[in-house]
């Protein structure tokens, strides 16, 4: 990617494995967007999928019959877990006026699409705001987008747009848009 978009992903190579990073800066306090990546109760509002954990170092996780594991957490500055072979982190930084929250995935398998997995992940972090300002979003308000978002990711990627419209195809079925 070229030019760096505010709010967008950007591709980079983690100990020798794709990934991506998404820089948000948000007007909360580093405890209330720890607060909202850690407890399931708020998680399951704006994250993909519900998550059981403390979370605490070690601990196991399982959900939709795959596992992960905590690698670590720190409260309130960072949560690095794995998940189905992919790396996931949390970096939480500021004071009470704002906060600086950093979110990587490391793709476990290198053909896993950018543009697709890049316009998931930024349409769930857009969900974050909103549930922080008690008013979440729908799943459906929050996809009405994702086609068009995943035309974007694609060019500025220079990646293969077919997997992630045959997946908007898919989901536009899914949530009745």
């Amino acid at each position: 990617m070229s030019d760096q978009k505010p709010g967008y992903g950007t591709q980079e190579t983690v100990d020798g494995a794709p990934a991506l990073r998404f820089v948000r800066t948000l007007p909360y306090s580093q405890q209330r967007i720890w607060q909202a990546a850690a407890t399931p109760s708020e998680l399951e509002q704006w994250f993909p999928a519900a998550v059981e954990w403390g979370p605490e170092t070690g601990e196991t996780l399982e959900a939709y019959g795959m596992t992960g594991e905590v690698i670590e957490a720190q409260e309130p500055n960072l949560l690095v877990w794995t998940f189905n072979g992919d790396g996931f982190r949390f970096e939480i930084t500021g004071d009470e006026e704002a906060t600086q929250l950093t979110f990587v995935h490391i793709f476990g398998d290198p053909a896993t699409p950018a543009a697709q997995t890049a316009t998931g992940w930024h349409t769930y972090l857009d969900r974050l705001e909103p549930v922080l300002e008690g008013h979440p979003i729908s799943e459906e308000a929050a996809h009405a987008g994702w086609g068009d978002l995943h035309e974007e990711y694609a060019e500025l990627f220079e990646d293969d747009p077919t997997p992630g419209r045959e997946f908007w195809a898919k989901l536009q079925k899914q949530l009745n848009l």
